[in-house]
């Protein structure tokens, strides 16, 4: 055989091997954005909720969102249907930057036709002064899968996730693996509570030096006008957007997830200045939207506890329940704990 038929004969070879490997991805569906439903409702097989989440959005199944990142993946969808009632998912994306939770949402909003309840686990990212240069992780982010074009997904189709997610999704229908979520997103994430160790979590929470006081600042930080001016938010635009698309009958509820004191800034310092107007700007877009705005990233009960948290951002299941029914009751009766574990900063419809 000749050069010139090796090179035919490599060609053929190669193109029916992607051929086939194309029509498997189409065939699997695996990210469930294709319009091919061979094997029914779209199952989770990625493990890089990133690419997974929109299919939840889209199924039709699910009226009400929590977006965040993992310090909101705990709060459990059948809780909040019991606080707030609707269909809920968890969207929580694993280290969830503001721009993909606000791409997220945009989806959300623009796909259900009657949305009922999204609640956003805002933190420090929504804060961050670069959330605009740092957007994504090296997860990567699907851009394809969220817009309104249907099209440039067959562009995305055939590549080694694509392929391998649909491996996984025919695995899972020969019955050889489980799904990666549930259908309404919910996970589990930390360790069971049984294998929480106080002493290990205290060394997360505070490093090997162990517990210190929090000395507040004396004098506490005073910025002038003209630099609280300067303080760039930039994921607020999003935010503002996201809150302008709420259409009339949905409720639109923001809350501040309980960081550990031990990292939220030093009372009195610079940061907590400048994280305070992040809040009190976030606050004026829940009122110009008719959102609610609560905020549990304050020292409470909560936050002031050691053996609440795995570590600084992350707390444990019983704290995520306690959330959730914080959030119900703040929502109904826009006051402020008595015990001190949230504080109200705006009560949509009492502004």
């Amino acid at each position: 055989m000749g050069w010139a038929g090796f090179v035919r004969r490599f060609v053929l070879t190669a193109g029916l091997g992607l051929g086939l490997s194309l029509g498997f991805i189409v065939l699997m569906n695996p990210f469930g954005n294709l319009p091919v439903r061979a094997l029914g409702p779209h199952v989770i097989m990625d493990t890089n909720d990133r690419y997974q989440f929109p299919a939840i959005v889209r199924s039709g199944a699910f009226d009400s969102v929590v977006i965040g990142n993992s310090t909101a993946r705990l709060l459990d969808p059948e809780w909040l249907e019991a606080a707030f009632g609707g269909r809920f998912a968890n969207l929580g994306l694993n280290d969830g930057r503001a721009w993909e939770q606000y791409r997220l949402a945009l989806l959300f909003l623009r796909t259900v036709p009657r949305p009922r309840t999204l609640l956003i686990g805002l933190d420090w990212v929504w804060c961050a002064a670069d959330a605009d240069q740092v957007r994504i992780t090296p997860r990567g982010f699907p851009d394809w899968i969220y817009d309104e074009d249907p099209w440039n997904d067959w562009l995305y189709a055939l590549n080694w996730r694509a392929l391998d997610t649909s491996a996984r999704r025919l695995a899972n229908r020969m019955g050889l693996a489980s799904p990666r979520y549930p259908a309404n997103g919910f996970e589990v994430f930390v360790l069971p509570d049984h294998a929480y160790d106080a002493d290990k979590a205290r060394r997360h929470l505070w490093g090997s030096a162990g517990p210190t006081r929090i000395v507040p600042v004396r004098p506490a930080y005073a910025p002038s006008e003209e630099e609280r001016a300067a303080w760039r938010y930039p994921a607020l635009a999003w935010l503002e957007e996201v809150m302008a698309k709420k259409p009339a009958g949905m409720r639109a509820v923001l809350a501040f997830m309980p960081t550990h004191v031990a990292g939220q800034p030093r009372p009195g310092s610079r940061d907590a200045a400048r994280e305070a107007e992040c809040k009190a700007r976030i606050a004026a877009i829940a009122r110009r939207h008719g959102g609610d705005l609560i905020d549990f990233k304050i020292a409470s009960p909560i936050t002031t506890e050691d053996t609440n948290y795995w570590d600084a951002l992350h707390y444990r299941l019983p704290v995520a329940r306690r959330i959730v029914e914080g959030i119900a009751r703040a929502a109904a009766t826009g006051r402020d704990d008595p015990a001190g574990d949230w504080r109200v900063l705006v009560a949509a419809g009492r502004q």
